[in-house]
């Protein structure tokens, strides 16, 4: 069968022995595969010799590090001070984006005109937060704004015709989408026989045809001059907002002088690029490293209560804080709930009415997660079960039962586990609403867009898409999609696979390397914590702690370092004490006022050495 169709809830219970077998392996990989190391395939990033030493040298790194960025293809000197400094006078000038001129025009003469504005965005965190930063500007240009998100269930994505039609019947006359719109033709087409105008901020790929708006900014568009194509939709508004408050300040509307400090907007601008998982390079880069020291502060009320209803408060927020903390809230509100309660968390300004909504927010990211579990082990027993497992270059699975708005985050689940793009959809009345995520080396939309016959409507970007299908046609899709990745990827999509940075000996993980390290923060999509190797090392002290987590002490020469391997006890009978291979991240693990270099390990690969 090309495509698995779920259709009996009661699956759940049948075989629960099953998934608590399931889950006690914890690598879902074995359930397919029996266990054996290394667990992945891996990767070396080519070396580049000559740039590594100019790096070394002239920036006066150290040498691992200047191999890291030059195997990452950072190799000019001012590209890696950039890279390693960033800035807010490094962003690119917003006006050479397509559609900026006209757009910030437009606003401007709604905002002198004392017209009606409506923000219309998608539910999830690049969305949400994509408008409350365009709310809060307009709100405090003392403009007539009010803003509206869809419920992902009784409406779906995109612009909704009865929204709009009650947005002119009210007086409206100017709409602003962000997150949406860049699909939306007939919609948008509808809205001017209403006599509305409408300005698309997007970041979804470009159709063949742009909606008739006022102005569409979006810098994938083929003939939009920005450079960096790959920005989150609050991205593309927080750019909107610097273009137009340039304008108004030039035509005087501040005449007492002070104007809106659109840095304050970044902890907001950098949870949406972060949860949208944008490639952490370039503008993005710099929005987030900055945003992230903003949300440590934590200045903002509604994201002080988020903080402290997620046990994060008086600790530093990284990407990874935010990314499993943070970020699933703010979701759960536009999965399970109503994403105007983050939309009000994020405008907040009463501590104990943000607190409230932060409560909400945790309640029904519990829900978000007691379903994501529920069908995360109904498909791990199923997968057990498929035999040409192995042989499948993709994951297309089906299910009357299935949350719509939970979908999308177990298909992530599912692409980490087994390294492949995963779409997963949930049936109604014959009509299926799918989300899609894929791997780094497979472009989903562009895959979506050989099977455009199968599908009713698909959207999207490189990682991550959505569409809609007639239910009689999962079965077509699955395998047609199966045979694009065949003819794109090859044999090159057989599995997990590690990509490491560079090799070295235990000698060179010193204090003031890891210090350097930091230095390549933010990490996530486009720039992962790097991954070294070291060859030949003596495994020793082999213990599982925490329940599931393997503790051993790796020895080099005359080094010996601490490691943990998260989730991997199940392995203690395969690592045994001797010499391997290990794939790993170094880290400085701080307790009791005590430091030392820790490696997170990767992988292990045993070696007759």
């Amino acid at each position: 069968m090309a495509v698995l169709i779920l259709t009996s809830s009661c699956l759940y219970y049948t075989h629960i022995e099953e998934k608590k077998e399931t889950l006690r392996l914890g690598i879902v990989y074995a359930v397919t595969k029996p266990l054996s190391l290394p667990l992945t395939i891996w990767k070396f990033r080519d070396e580049k010799p000559d740039w590594e030493e100019v790096l070394k040298n002239e920036l006066k790194l150290h040498p691992v590090l200047s191999s890291i960025l030059a195997r990452r293809g950072i190799v000019e000197l001012e590209q890696a001070r950039k890279f390693l400094n960033p800035s807010l006078y490094d962003l690119h000038s917003p006006l050479s984006m397509e559609g900026m001129k006209g757009g910030t025009e437009r606003v401007i003469r709604a905002v002198y005109n004392k017209e009606k504005i409506l923000i219309y965005g998608d539910y999830d965190a690049d969305g949400i937060t994509g408008v409350a930063v365009l709310y809060k500007f307009l709100r405090d240009l003392g403009t007539h704004v009010e803003y509206y998100i869809p419920d992902r269930i009784d409406e779906g994505y995109g612009l909704n015709k009865s929204v709009l039609e009650r947005f002119h019947s009210e007086g409206g006359s100017l709409v602003i989408t962000v997150d949406c719109g860049i699909s939306d033709l007939e919609a948008i087409s509808y809205a001017r026989t209403l006599g509305l105008d409408v300005i698309v901020l997007d970041h979804h790929e470009v159709p063949p045809h742009l909606p008739p708006a006022i102005a569409v900014i979006n810098p994938k568009q083929f003939s939009c001059r920005f450079p960096f194509k790959n920005l989150a939709a609050v991205g593309i508004a927080f750019n909107f907002l610097i273009a137009l408050r340039g304008k108004l300040r030039s035509s005087g509307f501040w005449s007492h002088g002070r104007y809106p400090n659109l840095k304050e907007y970044l902890d907001l601008v950098a949870l949406g690029t972060i949860g949208d998982i944008c490639p952490l390079t370039d503008e993005n880069r710099i929005i987030v490293k900055i945003g992230l020291n903003l949300l440590t502060e934590g200045r903002r009320v509604g994201i002080k209560a988020l903080k402290e209803i997620s046990g994060l408060d008086n600790q530093v927020i990284d990407a990874n804080r935010a990314s499993f903390g943070l970020i699933p809230r703010i979701n759960a509100a536009g999965r399970v709930g109503s994403a105007r309660d983050a939309v009000e968390l994020l405008l907040a300004e009463d501590y104990s009415l943000a607190l409230e909504l932060a409560r909400k927010l945790e309640i029904y990211n519990r829900q978000r997660q007691t379903m994501e579990r529920e069908i995360l082990e109904e498909i791990f027993v199923e997968v057990s079960r498929m035999r040409d497992f192995h042989r499948k270059k993709s994951l297309v699975l089906a299910s009357p039962h299935w949350h719509p708005g939970i979908i999308g985050i177990v298909a992530s689940r599912l692409v980490d586990k087994f390294g492949r793009p995963a779409i997963l959809i949930s049936l109604r009345d014959g009509i299926g609403k799918g989300s899609g995520r894929s791997v780094a080396d497979f472009n989903l939309y562009e895959g979506l867009k050989r099977c455009s016959p199968l599908l009713i409507t698909f959207g999207g970007h490189q990682y991550a898409a959505g569409i809609s299908i007639r239910e009689e046609n999962l079965e077509a899709f699955s395998r047609l999609l199966e045979e694009v990745i065949e003819e794109n990827m090859g044999d090159t999509l057989s599995g997990p696979q590690t990509y490491i940075d560079a090799s070295c000996r235990l000698s060179e993980l010193t204090w003031d390397f890891i210090e350097q390290v930091k230095l390549l923060a933010p990490f996530g999509q486009g720039n992962p914590e790097p991954i070294l190797c070291a060859h030949g090392v003596s495994i020793m002290d082999i213990n599982v702690v925490g329940g599931n987590h393997l503790r051993l002490k790796i020895k080099d020469d005359s080094t010996v370092c601490n490691s943990i391997w998260f989730n991997q006890g199940e392995l203690y009978s395969l690592v045994s004490e001797g010499c391997s291979d290990i794939a790993f991240t170094p880290q400085l693990n701080e307790w009791n006022g005590f430091s030392e270099v820790q490696l997170m390990l990767r992988d292990l690969s045993l070696t007759d050495v």
